[in-house]
């Protein structure tokens, strides 16, 4: 066998062409499943599995992306996603890249509702130039509805206050449930067949979104779209929206709405504005629908060629190295962490603790043997000290002094013994017990 040698691939070849080749074949997809493995690295990227009861499928959202979600995503948890089928080409997995995520129930339905809805705008059933007009002189008014619900109350109710002489063909259905998409197409189609109403009026009163459901058929588009009758819709309140309301040839936002727009008054005009501006809306939201889904294929021919996504390959592996880096660097912690409790327990038994504690307590006692002695030796003093001041007081002339006695002295401050040292004219100073006085000689008497 010869092999040949220009056409042989390396692994890394094989797999970037398999990338390029499922990002470009099968495009963004919508995905429900439960959520396994979830991981957010420090990088603020989001790894995590998808899983059914019978496969799994390995997922990525990136930080750009993953910021745009309402909820923090739990193991566990059911939901949709919309993403992109790519490899992970050092591993050769391939992965979803996830682009948006909602929570599954009444995410999926508006999942499913703004799928559906690009669909058919791409098709062009909301195009705003093939609309029908209404009729200039509406006579008869046929109302697709339940006969036994509000909805119908009102259109009758407000009908008659503005113009009693407008005539209603009721073709009565179910406005919600399983089947009532197609009991709403069969009035279509039997309005249609009988043409004997100048416009039709598809209308029920507002709900929530399972409620409404049946007005998102694609069937019904469809139906709405090739009635050769005007129809206006008015499903729900104000806030509803369904994708009746974007195919058909006029939306109302209310069943009274509806009513009022086909019966004339002296706000006809305002009407007729009113219906000028809707159309205008619709088609401005069609224009940007269109370009949207321009931008989405522009966008996703970009991703295929965009180096960002091997910034993205690069990064994930850089978070997976992240995270078995973390993961070793935790075992050997713990190794580390465990061996210093043995060698703590080793230090332990040899400790020098208890040698410690019995030199603290001899410290301890001779440190009392000190204290008492340096009292005693206190105490010993100051009685010596006692002693000593009593023998001097006794000897003191202090003490004579408080007996009546006196010291004088000269002026040069010696103690005088004998008068023949003074003269006549001489002061002195005597010094009692308390005090001292000074006095002049008069006259000095010998012995």
């Amino acid at each position: 066998m010869q092999v040949p040698k220009n056409d042989v691939y390396t692994v890394s070849r094989l797999n970037g062409e398999v990338r390029q080749l499922l990002e470009g074949q099968l495009g963004r997809i919508w995905l429900t499943g439960e959520i396994s493995n979830f991981s957010s690295p420090s990088s603020g990227h989001w790894y995590l599995t998808l899983k059914d009861s019978h496969s799994q499928l390995r997922c990525a959202m990136f930080k750009g992306r993953n910021t745009t979600v309402a909820f923090k995503p739990i193991n566990g948890q059911q939901v949709l996603v919309r993403g992109s089928i790519s490899v992970y080409e050092p591993r050769g997995d391939y992965q979803l890249l996830i682009e948006a995520m909602f929570p599954a129930g009444d995410g999926l339905l508006a999942a499913q509702f703004e799928a559906l809805k690009m669909k058919l705008a791409a098709e062009g059933l909301f195009a705003q130039d093939t609309k029908r007009t209404l009729p200039e002189s509406i006579q008869r008014i046929g109302v697709i509805t339940s006969p036994t619900g509000a909805a119908i109350r009102d259109v009758l109710h407000v009908l008659k206050r503005r113009d009693p002489s407008i005539e209603v063909v009721i073709y009565p259905t179910a406005v919600q449930g399983s089947g009532a998409d197609k009991d709403i197409i069969r009035a279509i189609e039997l309005a249609n067949e009988r043409l004997e109403v100048d416009v039709l009026l598809l209308t029920r009163g507002g709900g929530s979104l399972e409620d409404l459901w049946c007005f998102n058929s694609e069937a019904l588009a469809h139906a709405i779209y090739n009635s050769a009758l005007t129809i206006v819709s008015a499903v729900g309140h104000e806030v509803d929206t369904s994708i009746a309301d974007f195919v058909a040839d006029v939306r109302a936002p209310t069943p009274s709405a509806g009513a009022e727009l086909l019966s004339g008054d002296q706000s006809h005009k305002l009407q007729k504005l009113a219906g000028a501006l809707a159309r205008l809306t619709q088609g401005w939201r069609h224009y940007a629908l269109k370009r949207h889904s321009g931008l989405i294929a522009l966008q996703s021919r970009l991703d295929r060629q965009d180096p960002k996504r091997q910034l993205q390959q690069q990064s994930q592996r850089l978070d997976e190295l992240e995270l078995r880096l973390t993961s070793s660097i935790q075992r050997r912690l713990s190794s580390h962490i465990l061996t210093t409790e043995r060698l703590k327990a080793r230090l332990e038994r040899h400790s020098p603790a208890q040698r410690l504690m019995l030199e603290r307590q001899r410290l301890s006692y001779l440190d009392e043997r000190l204290k008492g002695a340096m009292d005693d030796m206190l105490e010993h003093a100051q009685t010596r000290l006692g002693g000593l001041s009593h023998s001097l007081a006794s000897v003191s002339p202090l003490a004579t002094l408080s007996r009546g006695y006196s010291i004088t002295r000269g002026v040069d401050g010696k103690v005088l013994t004998h008068a023949s040292s003074m003269k006549a004219g001489d002061t002195l100073e005597t010094q009692l017990e308390q005090g001292s006085l000074l006095a002049r000689v008069i006259e000095v008497k010998p012995e």
